[in-house]
Order: structure tokens, then C-alpha cells, then sequence
């Protein structure tokens, strides 16, 4: 995945001046992605290919979305698209969402039905059951 210049200014593996990305393993195969910031048409193709690099390596990506302040269409479809690929691959996508602007975001457009939610990310990140 090529970084933009000065995307690494901060601890996690990907960011930016308006999303912060960033992945800690919880035991071999899960991993929890965090987002804090905006997910627009600029930062949710970076979005999507992390998500995508984690199911790949992991049985279980939680996506703590708690610190999101703005989801745009272009972030729901990073979501969506990642968690059919969780499901044709047989990798489970979990969101961790407290979010107001998120939550609404899934809410009026019908997504959050298509997502399994979890309170927090200790609970969302444990056995796959």
C-alpha cells in the first residue's frame, strides 16, 4: 500500500491531517482497527485497503469506530465492500460504533442491518461466537 507523504506523523500505520488509522492484534487471529477523525472520499480508500490487508491475515477485524466524527458515502462503501469480503472469505467483521454521527450514518441509510455491532472492543474482539 503506498502512504502518501507525512502520512506516518503519527503513532498509527496510516494517517493523516483528518483520519487517524490504527491496528493492534489481540491474539493470533484478530486485529482492531481504530479510526478517529473524518472518513470522506479522500481517506476512505485508505480505509478500505487496511481493512482489506487485515481480513486477509486475521479471522476477526473489529472496527472501533467510537472516535469517528463525519462517515460519508464513500466511508459506508469502504465498510460495506470490506464486510462482504469478510463474508466471501469466511473472515468475520465486527463494529464497534458509539458514534453519533456514525451510528447515524448507518442508521438512515439502512446499512447497519448488514453489520454485527458490539458495545466495546474488548468484548467484539474475543471468540468468534
Amino acid at each position: 500500500m503506498a502512504l502518501l507523504p507525512g502520512t506516518l506523523s503519527r503513532a498509527g500505520p496510516l494517517s493523516s491531517d483528518i483520519l487517524d488509522l490504527q491496528v493492534a492484534e489481540h491474539g493470533a487471529d484478530a486485529r482492531v482497527v481504530t479510526a478517529v477523525g473524518e472518513i470522506d472520499a479522500l481517506t476512505a480508500p485508505e480505509l478500505a485497503a487496511l481493512l482489506i490487508a487485515q481480513l486477509v491475515v486475521a479471522q476477526v477485524v473489529v472496527v472501533n469506530l467510537d472516535g469517528v466524527r463525519f462517515l460519508s458515502s464513500a466511508g459506508l462503501r469502504a465498510l460495506f465492500e470490506a464486510n462482504e469480503f469478510a463474508t466471501r472469505e469466511g473472515r468475520d467483521l465486527r463494529l464497534v460504533c458509539n458514534s453519533q454521527t456514525a451510528n447515524w450514518a448507518l442508521e438512515t441509510t439502512g446499512l447497519r442491518e448488514h453489520f454485527t455491532f458490539h458495545d466495546n472492543v474488548s468484548r467484539s474482539a474475543g471468540p468468534w461466537s
